[in-house]
């Protein structure tokens, strides 16, 4: 396979997974899939982080997303029981 099929393959990989958690985190539905919305949400959330509140936001979004994903992988795990 050549470099820059490989390339893509992970820059596919990287966009459907990012989408997936657009997904996970309810936005999706919590719109009604308003492109827009969804869109303007996530400029918002940039310029939050450019903002000097930016660090503070990473903290406390970085925390959440990671009870998230601990509460996520416990409830998989204790469904496989």
């Amino acid at each position: 396979m050549r470099t820059w099929q490989v390339e893509r393959r992970k820059r596919t990989r990287h966009l459907i997974e990012l989408g997936g958690l657009v997904v996970k985190s309810g936005i999706v539905d919590l719109t009604g899939d308003d492109r827009a919305m969804i869109y303007g949400a996530m400029i918002w959330v940039a310029e939050k982080l450019k903002s000097d509140d930016g660090q503070r936001a990473r903290t406390l979004w970085a925390e959440k997303g990671k009870e998230a994903f601990a509460t996520e992988q416990k409830r998989a795990y204790d469904r496989s029981d």
